[in-house]
């Protein structure tokens, strides 16, 4: 939800230019992994149509309150109608990246947990990030950023943006070992996803 709001900012570090939303959507990412890594896809395929739907709704009541009168007295209004008020592009634009970004992501790391038998943690976690940050940049700039912004601009934005949120997920890597080694250890839990319906609508089937 707060990624929604960043992504709207383009912003300049040196040559390299990339969306605000870098700050904090890795975070989804590396949860994904957790809870795929944990519980496996069945419960981390809820977990995203959650984060969906909370979204929608966020976005959703964005809307409304950007077309609810303002106070007279109020001088905010412009500012907070640019925050808030995002355009249906980008909202769909971010609806659906993140829909395929994030089942992407999913299937790569239960995938790849049963080819390797549950080793190699680490490779996964960065492989599967590449994967859906790529499905999910493909997605995102073509549909937000078409005609604003030339073919170029946003090739190199999607460059820095799938190259930029892997880096992330590898720096944090560390801690992420962690929080799955203590919460397999406290849950006492590791699935392994043998005959599982990968079909993304199988919300419930958990």
């Amino acid at each position: 939800m707060a990624s929604n709001l960043f992504e709207t900012k383009l912003v300049q570090i040196g040559p390299i230019s990339m969306t605000a939303g870098f700050l904090v959507f890795p975070i989804s990412y590396i949860i994904n992994d957790v809870v795929a890594e944990v519980w496996g896809y069945r419960k981390v395929r809820l977990l995203i149509w959650l984060g969906f739907f909370m979204n929608f709704l966020v976005v959703a009541i964005g809307q409304l309150a950007v077309y609810l009168p303002a106070a007279p007295f109020w001088k905010g209004e412009e500012h907070f109608d640019f925050v808030f008020g995002l355009a249906p592009r980008i909202a769909c634009a971010s609806f659906i990246a993140f829909i395929i970004g994030s089942f992407l992501n999913a299937w790569v790391m239960s995938r790849m947990k049963i080819s390797d038998g549950g080793k190699h943690f680490s490779l996964r976690a960065v492989v599967s990030t590449l994967v859906g940050e790529t499905g999910d940049s493909l997605i995102f700039f073509p549909i937000a950023f078409w005609g604003l912004v030339s073919m170029t601009e946003m090739l190199k934005l999607m460059a820095v943006q799938i190259v930029a949120k892997t880096l992330y997920e590898i720096i944090v890597l560390p801690i992420t070992i962690r929080i799955v080694k203590w919460v397999k250890h406290r849950e006492q839990t590791d699935v392994f996803d043998h005959n599982v319906d990968y079909r993304i609508w199988r919300v419930f089937d958990v």
